[in-house]
């Protein structure tokens, strides 16, 4: 925005002196051509009169005695006057000594016409351009000869470009002034608007604690950082609202659960077989709530979970799960590998990894059929690690896969007993550890989860057990 508002100040700058220096210096080149004309010209006159009585008698004027200042700017090599009779013969010539014929010249057969002729012509004998002006020498209306003045125009051609050349250096100096303050009040307008924006983007990405700056810019922005602030306070205040609500509530949940549970149990022996089943059924959902519940907090910690990363082996992580998580696959005929090389130190919230990884390892089991392999391997990409979880399953559609993040969201016909918040929880932490989870179908079948991590330095030495060796508060 900032190079946009200079370049409309610039544009109109540039604009305006191109309207008002052009034609100044237009009209400046050619009133000092107008005046050289004039000058030559009221010379000649002199000259004409002067020489009117010679011309008349069929005698040779005689004007040095008479002309000296006038003939002190000719005859030098800047100008020239040549005074011809009514055959076009050189009477009177400043550049030569020996009597020409001018007859042929355009100029002088239009003086002895009686006709006064003017202009510029390119001199081949010079090398350089000339203005002249003939005019008649006349009697009684009889013309008895002509009298041409001629001048070059490179004093005024070099009068005129130097008259340029300030002109240009004058508009430099207006368009360097206009960009300087232009720059100045540019930044003084755009300056409030990023600050505006940039608390937006760092509420976007979770700090709700930032607010725009009100006592910078124009009113009218003044006014914008004030209404964005107490947005952004109202915003901060309903989500505190929300997350403590669900952090109460599912704490509080907790423990008339754990009751609830219990006094079903306690029913067992006094119930008969057929009456069982239904408790069997009733405490399945007690299990299911109880899942719900602690999904819920495990999303109310990640709220509210300080932004502060760990150094951590990913490689010992997934070794790790993997010793977890075998025996249960194993029950369900299906093999879990690893194909992981050295350490792969990664920064992530302290636990978020193995989290994330015991949600992708637990989808993959449930969707898994027997008898096939689940992979877990390691991608540097960049700066950042790509953990991949592939299984062998029929793999979700890309509107499944869309929604999957999604919290209290489970496919249609989706095996296990979730509550659909797995996912949720996986997508919270890869962000709070400055990462993203994603799901693709794999092009050998079933789904690729993955969870991208930035990687540490590489001169730091993590904990091989996963541990945090460097603890880094962000802003």
């Amino acid at each position: 925005m900032t190079r946009r508002l200079l370049l409309t100040y610039l544009t109109i700058a540039v604009v305006g002196l191109a309207v008002l220096v052009i034609p100044l210096g237009q009209t400046f080149a050619s009133r000092e051509r107008d005046r050289l004309r004039f000058d030559i010209e009221r010379d000649a006159t002199v000259v004409a009169s002067l020489a009117e009585d010679a011309l008349e008698a069929g005698t040779s004027p005689v004007l040095d005695p008479v002309l000296d200042p006038l003939l002190a700017g000719y005859g030098t090599g800047d100008g020239r006057i040549v005074v011809v009779n009514n055959d076009g013969l050189g009477v009177y010539d400043t550049d030569a000594d020996t009597i020409r014929d001018f007859s042929s010249r355009p100029e002088i057969i239009e003086a002895l016409d009686g006709q006064r002729s003017d202009g510029t012509r390119f001199s081949e004998t010079l090398g350089y351009e000339l203005m002249y002006v003939a005019v008649p020498v006349a009697s009684g209306g009889t013309v008895h000869g002509a009298v041409r003045i001629s001048y070059p125009t490179s004093t005024l051609d070099r009068r005129i470009d130097q008259t340029w050349y300030r002109l240009a250096a004058l508009s430099a100096m207006v368009v360097a002034t206009v960009a300087s303050v232009g720059w100045f009040l540019a930044r003084s307008v755009t300056e409030p608007v990023r600050a505006v924006r940039d608390a937006a983007t760092a509420i976007a990405e979770g700090d709700l604690t930032r607010r725009a700056p009100t006592d910078v810019g124009a009113p009218e922005l003044r006014e914008l950082a004030s209404t964005f602030n107490q947005t952004a306070a109202t915003l901060e205040e309903l989500l505190a609202a929300q997350r403590a609500f669900v952090a109460d509530a599912s704490h509080q949940l907790r423990t008339p659960l754990t009751a609830l549970r219990l006094r079903l149990e306690n029913l067992e022996p006094a119930l008969e077989p057929a009456e069982q089943v239904e408790l069997a059924a009733a405490i399945a959902e007690t299990d299911r709530l109880a899942r719900l519940v602690d999904g819920l907090l495990t999303l109310a910690r990640a709220d509210d979970q300080p932004a502060e990363r760990a150094v951590v082996d990913a490689s010992a992580v997934i070794d790790d799960r993997l010793a977890l998580w075998a025996p249960q696959a194993a029950a369900g005929d299906v093999v879990l590998v690893a194909d992981t090389t050295g350490s792969a130190p990664v920064r992530a919230v302290p636990g978020a990894l193995e989290q994330i990884l015991d949600n992708f390892i637990s989808n993959a089991i449930a969707a898994s059929p027997p008898d096939t392999t689940i992979g877990l391997s390691t991608e540097r990409t960049g700066g950042d690690l790509t953990i991949h979880v592939i299984d062998q399953g029929q793999g979700l559609s890309p509107e499944a896969r869309q929604r999957a993040f999604d919290r209290f969201w489970r496919a249609p016909g989706a095996r296990g007993k979730g509550s659909g918040l797995g996912l949720a929880i996986v997508a919270e932490l890869a962000t709070t550890s400055g990462g993203r989870a994603s799901l693709e179908n794999h092009p050998d079948g079933g789904l690729d989860a993955t969870v991208r991590l930035p990687l540490a330095p590489p001169q730091q030495d993590p904990d091989r057990n996963g541990g945090s060796v460097e603890t880094l508060t962000l802003p």
